[in-house]
């Protein structure tokens, strides 16, 4: 899939890109198919980790949003730096630019603030690196963006084992859940009734995983779900003492605990293929014991902001 002839913004909320040489390829990429670039990011101005001061990162965010020839805002990266920010952003006029926002990780604490002040919808996708930068980049996920973005409505189908049946329906959202456990208690945390709560993480061992989810559901959060669909956790490691404890054994302990169906299969997550979603959309969830389908509706497109 050919990418769509838009304005699209680069900016550094979080890390500093790794290799500042595959940020120019990846944005000649994106050039050379059609899409003409405002790049906000300037690794001169990087600061320690950050993609530049807090100060300076959250001028490239504002920069983005007033910018009328723009709009697609993706993220350069994830690693750190949105929470520093959080407090200063103005997500009334991020929601206003009618801008449609893009990233995951670190990414995901900006998702929820914008629906947690606003309601607007944003979209847990694709990252400058390593999405658009590598030699060969994966396909499958930005065909996902863009077929996402174009709308007015994008499924996604997942494949396990071992998953509830189920059809419902509710609000899409979630994402990286160390973010959201972060935010759990904040301003920044959207209150979502009957949701469909997507998660995934890495780096992060079965036993931390299971501490997270017991921490949103001792909070009173996974209560309130239709549903819990986990993407990737992968990167960590087991040692001896886990003595069987794995993630498979974690999963069958929250599925008996939580009150609500948590489905495996979605590919999204620290991983090269994977899917866009709309965060803040509204989806409707069909699984039997070999995977599930995701479609989402009502949410902004190219088309309808």
């Amino acid at each position: 899939m050919k990418t769509p002839e838009i304005g699209i913004a680069i900016v550094a909320p979080g890390g500093c890109a790794p290799d500042d040489a595959a940020v120019a390829c990846g944005i000649a990429r994106l050039q050379a198919q059609g899409a003409t670039v405002h790049n906000y990011y300037d690794p001169e101005h990087t600061f320690q980790r950050f993609g530049g001061t807090d100060a300076g990162r959250l001028a490239q965010l504002n920069a983005a949003a007033s910018d009328p020839d723009v709009q697609v805002v993706l993220a350069l990266r994830g690693s750190y730096g949105l929470s520093r920010i959080l407090p200063d952003i103005d997500f009334t006029a991020m929601a206003d630019s009618r801008k449609l926002f893009v990233g995951y990780s670190d990414f995901t604490a900006f998702h929820m603030g914008l629906l947690a002040k606003t309601g607007r919808a944003s979209f847990a996708g694709p990252m400058i690196c390593d999405d658009f930068t590598r030699d060969e980049p994966e396909q499958f996920t930005l065909d996902q963006l863009w077929s996402c973005l174009a709308g007015p409505t994008h499924q996604v189908e997942g494949w396990a084992a071992g998953n509830p049946q189920v059809e419902l329906t509710g609000t899409l959202w979630g994402g990286n859940l160390a973010m959201l456990v972060h935010l759990l208690g904040t301003p920044y945390f959207p209150q979502v009734d009957g949701g469909i709560l997507f998660l995934e993480d890495v780096n992060e061992h079965p036993y931390r995983v299971e501490r997270m989810l017991l921490q949103l559901l001792h909070a009173g959060v996974l209560q309130r779900q239709n549903a819990i669909v986990l993407g990737d956790f992968s990167g960590y490691k087991l040692s001896p003492m886990d003595k069987g404890y794995d993630f498979d054994a974690m999963l069958a302990y929250v599925r008996q605990r939580l009150p609500v169906p948590v489905l495996t299969g979605l590919e999204f997550g620290h991983i090269r293929r994977r899917v866009t979603l709309p965060f803040g959309g509204q989806a409707r969830l069909q699984s039997d014991a070999s995977g599930f389908s995701l479609q989402v509706s009502d949410y902004p497109t190219l088309a309808r902001p």
